[in-house]
Order: structure tokens, then C-alpha cells, then sequence
């Protein structure tokens, strides 16, 4: 079983940046990708960032393209989401997520098969 566990998110105003964490302590082997997806009040998880591990390649939500940056620590086993120009729309819970690489549409929740908790990130205006 492969444990997800998200950190960093918190209170930020717009303009700011936060970086967020997630390890899977678990997870063997590099035929992973990871991802990130965020779900505000009343509204449906939606797709923010994602890796495939072994490749380093990376995937964004339009949304957040140009101002969010996804990256891997092979030896920390650890995946950061490196948020800056931050919006109030930008706010929500963010979940991390783990799969095998290449099963599924990366875009998708169905593609993972690991859930970290959650962490709430907040832009005030």
C-alpha cells in the first residue's frame, strides 16, 4: 500500500507564493507519476500538475500554466508544487495523487490510485 501525504499549504495573499510537498514513503520504483488536483467548496477535483517520474515529464492545468511549477527529488523520494502569482481563484484543498505511469489519462482522478488528505491553501484578495 502506498501512503501519500501532502504538506506546505496555509494563508497567502495574491501575488504570493507557497510550495507544497508530497511524499510516498511506500511507493517503489520509478514507474510512477504524481500529480496534484485541488477542489474548492461545492466544486469538482480538477487537475493542476502532474510528473511522470522516471521521464521528469510534466503536465499542467491551463489555469495554472506559466505560473505553477512541478518538480521531483529522486532521492527524497518527494514531489513539490512551487506555486507563485498566486490568485484568490487559486484557492482550495490540494490533493496529492500517485499512479502507475502511463495507466490512464493523466489529466484525470481516475488515472491515480493514491490519495494523500489534503492541504488547504488559501489567497486572500
Amino acid at each position: 500500500q502506498v501512503q501519500v501525504v501532502e504538506s506546505g499549504g496555509g494563508l497567502v495573499q495574491a501575488g504570493g507564493s507557497l510550495r507544497l510537498s508530497c511524499v510516498a514513503p511506500g511507493r517503489t520504483g520509478s514507474n510512477y507519476k504524481m500529480g496534484w488536483f485541488r477542489q474548492a467548496p461545492g466544486k469538482e477535483r480538477v487537475f493542476v500538475a502532474a510528473i511522470e517520474w522516471s521521464a521528469g515529464t510534466t503536465y499542467f492545468g491551463d489555469s495554472v500554466k506559466g505560473r505553477f511549477t512541478i518538480s521531483r527529488d529522486n532521492v527524497k523520494n518527494t514531489m513539490y508544487l512551487q506555486m507563485d502569482g498566486l490568485k484568490p481563484e487559486d484557492t482550495a484543498v490540494y490533493y496529492c495523487a500517485a499512479g502507475l505511469s502511463y495507466s490512464g489519462n493523466i489529466y484525470y482522478t481516475a488515472a491515480y490510485d493514491y490519495w494523500g488528505q489534503g492541504t488547504q491553501v488559501t489567497v486572500s484578495s
